[in-house]
């Protein structure tokens, strides 16, 4: 197999020797706005000022140009409130957009919680009102570990706090009416509202740590990585220097709620980092983890225990790279809170995954090493060629939102990892659990849907400086998914009841039918629906949903309407010129080779029976209930070779890696990827 270049970081680095900027205090009415407060979010790493000051100088890549310090701010009635905010409180309005922008991009999502139960711009937290609405959500039918050689794997569900157990960092909102005098339910409700107090839990910080009534950003570091609500001091300082770089480099965005917002340009603003060291945090060990040192990680190791009986837990032992390549990482999410999420992955009767991400403030914990394989895709064959990246999210809703924080950290920690492994940053490789296919038949119905029609690829991507643009004209013979997530929001159903509709959201999936019309049925899926039902509306069913970043052959074209080869049928989705939901690409594709009028698929790519040594069952190749038709083209994520990783018991000395002569392409088949031999197609220039 050939293995990939390794990707070089491309962030630029920025000077910090600039004059601090003084910023006066913005004169604007002071009114008295009902408004969601939001919640702590601390940063990711950094004990110290010296270093504190060196993570701040290592910014995100992004594709999407900063706001300059020559383009005013619109006068529209949210950026007036962020000024009628920050002058009521004394904040210096930058730090308060940056803040909020690294909360929740400005956003105010209708008043719905995120995962972790933040309400509105400032993402203040009322977990305890998310949870009292939360929908119950199982686990599904899925064997994590996916593994056919040994008796599926059950995890039992998980177990969500009371809410008079629940952390400080997830209970701000309620501090945040004690500051400002305006009700939880304004604070959760209303934008203006939650902007006002997340600006009076920002001056309190700035009060309770000593710190002056300054209208210089620079003197506001420590109120700022209070904010986050984080424990740990390298945390709450990568918080912090997050929202300075927001504040240096600028930024301007039409929210979800249609509001131009500009945080022009201050890259003279010099952070007072030296202020991290009277917030009292403490200091989380590292260990053993391995991670970029842009972010906050520390050590909480999964156990890897005899249980007895022949089982064991929660993970293998492995020697990865050097007996088996990583060729995936796979985004995620926990359907649990951060405290629970930590306490089941130290159960050596549960499963594992490699990391797992806050959502309040980015923080990041390893729990096993890179070397060994998690239990957490449902396949075995992706878990063993895989990293496993847990998102913490309880799902208050399956709309629930994910704040800017996670998404940053998240966005590091891959870049890292693709360039520790040579994985190339796309989207047949950068996976959601949702992508993973099911190994066998049996399997399909049952594999899971997370993290949903609802993350943001498109904005993922641009973090880790790979947006999706066009790499072809528009009549291209292949295709990258790519609605505009903000605007596009189709209707999605049972997020809370059963055919309930969901509330408005954006999206960077498409819907895909049979015909080129919006009233033309969605296309079937066999392997989902054996019975041969139809695809439905329902926010978890994957069966006629293309997602953003995911490249297909384009199958004909019909005015405003594209078709593309999607699980061996013709699926079309509205494309117009306007409002394109795809941009034009490029590829290598297969198709059945010459006189086959059809080539099985497959959910994993192991070995021919012949290549197994005596004592490694033979592990059986077993078709989807898909086919891959005469003419039809798929686009190839890369040629791998039969593999399969055996590793039966707790002592190690007889894990095999089997590898065979059969060789594999992964091809983007439909929602999920799937594998076909290469002896059984041709691959061309798509």
């Amino acid at each position: 197999m050939v293995r990939r270049a390794g990707l070089r970081y491309t962030g630029t680095v920025r000077s910090a020797d600039s004059a601090p900027v003084q910023e006066a205090a913005v004169s604007a009415p002071v009114r008295r706005f009902p408004c969601p407060l939001r919640r702590f979010r601390p940063p990711a790493r950094v004990v110290g000022a010296a270093v504190a000051t060196a993570a701040l100088l290592l910014p995100l890549v992004s594709a999407a140009p900063s706001a300059t310090a020559g383009r005013p701010p619109a006068e529209g009635a949210a950026q007036r409130d962020y000024a009628a905010a920050a002058a009521e409180y004394g904040v210096p309005v930058s730090v308060l957009l940056a803040v909020a922008y690294l909360q929740s991009r400005w956003d105010g999502h209708g008043g719905a919680p995120s995962v972790t139960g933040g309400y509105g711009p400032l993402h203040l937290t009322d977990a305890r009102a998310a949870l009292a609405s939360a929908p119950h959500h199982g686990h599904g039918t899925e064997d994590p570990r996916g593994d056919g050689s040994r008796p599926a794997k059950r995890v039992m569900e998980a177990r969500l706090p009371e809410p008079s157990a629940l952390p400080p960092r997830l209970r701000t909102l309620e501090r945040a009416a004690e500051l400002s005098g305006l009700s939880p339910e304004r604070l959760r409700t209303s934008a203006s509202a939650n902007i006002r107090g997340g600006a009076a839990l920002l001056a309190a910080a700035q009060r309770e740590l000593g710190g002056p009534a300054s209208t210089d950003p620079g003197d506001w570091y420590g109120a700022v990585a209070r904010y986050s609500g984080a424990d740990d001091t390298a945390t709450a300082t990568t918080y912090a220097n997050d929202v300075y770089e927001v504040i240096r480099s600028g930024e301007r965005r039409t929210t979800d709620g249609g509001q131009e917002i500009v945080l022009p340009a201050h890259p003279g603003v010099v952070p007072r980092t030296s202020q991290a060291a009277g917030l009292g945090l403490r200091t989380a060990s590292r260990g053993a983890s391995e991670c970029p040192v842009t972010v906050a990680c520390e050590w909480i190791p999964a156990p890897y225990e005899d249980l007895g009986g022949g089982d064991y837990g929660n993970h293998d032992k492995a020697d990865r790279p050097a007996s088996s390549p990583v060729e995936y990482i796979v985004v995620h999410d926990t359907e649990a809170t951060w405290d629970v999420t930590l306490g089941l992955v130290q159960d050596p009767e549960y499963v594992s995954w490699h990391y797992s991400l806050r959502s309040s403030d980015g923080h990041i914990a390893q729990h096993v090493p890179l070397k060994d394989v998690g239990w957490h895709a449902g396949n075995w064959y992706v878990n063993a060629k895989s990293v496993g990246l847990e998102h913490e999210g309880f799902l208050v809703a399956p709309d629930a939102w994910y704040t800017e924080a996670m998404y940053r950290t998240s966005a590091r920690l891959v870049r890292y990892l693709a360039r520790r492994y040579g994985i190339p940053l796309d989207r047949q490789h950068v996976l959601g659990h949702d992508n993973v296919p099911g190994p066998t038949p049996a399997a399909v119905p049952g594999m899971h849907t997370d993290p949903g029609p609802y993350w943001d690829w498109a904005h993922y991507f641009e973090l880790l400086g790979r947006p999706f643009v066009p790499s072809a004209g528009p009549r291209a013979g292949v295709v990258t998914i790519r609605p505009r997530y903000e605007a596009h929001r189709p209707l999605y159903t049972g997020c809370a009841r059963p055919g309930e509709a969901c509330p408005p959201h954006g999206s960077g999936a498409v819907r895909l039918r049979t015909e080129p019309s919006d009233t033309a049925p969605l296309v079937r899926d066999a392997g989902l629906r054996p019975g041969g039902g139809p695809s439905t509306t329902d926010v978890n069913d994957t069966g006629a949903r293309a997602s953003t970043g995911q490249r297909y052959a384009v199958a004909d074209r019909r005015g405003e309407w594209t078709a593309i080869w999607y699980l061996g049928q013709k699926a079309w989705f509205h494309d117009p010129v306007r409002r394109p939901a795809a941009v034009g690409g490029r590829g290598p594709v297969v198709t059945p080779r010459a006189g086959a009028a059809s080539v099985p698929v497959f959910g994993r790519a192991y070995p021919e029976a012949s290549a197994y040594p005596a004592g490694v069952p033979v592990q059986a190749v077993v078709p989807l209930p898909y086919a891959l038709g005469a003419g039809q083209r798929y686009v190839v994520g890369g040629r791998v070779p039969g593999e399969y990783f055996y590793a039966p018991s707790f002592d190690t000395s007889g894990h095999r890696v089997v590898r065979g002569e059969e060789e594999y392409y992964e091809i983007q088949f439909g929602h999920r990827v799937a594998y076909v031999k290469v002896s059984d197609v041709t691959l061309s220039r798509g």
